[in-house]
């Protein structure tokens, strides 16, 4: 059996969830809005990657613009939002950027997750994620969802890479 820091090698797309991967799940409601907070290290490492030429892609059942916004700004090749058939966004989107299912890293906390969990080269989620979804995949970060989870499976792919630590690095 592969392990997955061998799979690491083959990666050239991350994909992820957004609320209980980018976010702790947590939803604070206040007069108007709803209010959500991402982690300063998940969002260094995202522009890190992008920098790498890393296609990365963000497949949510949520809503936010904000969140959106964010995460496009932070370098994230596309945000898909209200996404309720994500099985169906992943193969369009394999379909337009062509790429392998073994090159691609998915983190995912919830059921909703399971079927991409269950195709791509390596399935990740964060320490916090449904039972269902530990039982299937490759790793589980030590990080909880929205305390640096992204940054962790990020960082251990350019690490096994050669790539985490360049020159790019440096560039900020």
């Amino acid at each position: 059996m592969i392990s997955y820091k061998e799979k690491l090698k083959h990666i050239r797309v991350f994909m992820f969830d957004v609320d209980g991967v980018f976010t702790d799940g947590q939803v604070y409601l206040m007069k108007d809005e709803i209010v959500r907070a991402l982690h300063s290290k998940d969002g260094y490492a995202v522009q890190y990657a992008a920098k790498h030429d890393y296609l990365i892609f963000i497949v949510t059942g949520g809503h936010s613009q904000e969140v959106k916004e964010r995460l496009l700004g932070l370098g994230v090749t596309e945000v898909h939002l209200g996404t309720h058939r994500k099985l169906t966004k992943y193969h369009e989107l394999k379909e337009k950027y062509q790429f392998e299912d073994h090159e691609v890293l998915y983190m995912g906390d919830d059921i909703p997750d399971i079927p991409i969990l269950n195709l791509v080269g390596v399935s990740t989620c964060p320490q916090d994620a449904a039972v269902d979804v530990k039982a299937i995949v490759d790793y589980q970060s030590p990080k909880e969802g929205g305390k640096a989870c992204v940054r962790d499976v990020i960082e251990q792919t350019l690490r096994v890479q050669g790539k985490w630590m360049s020159d790019l690095a440096f560039e900020w």
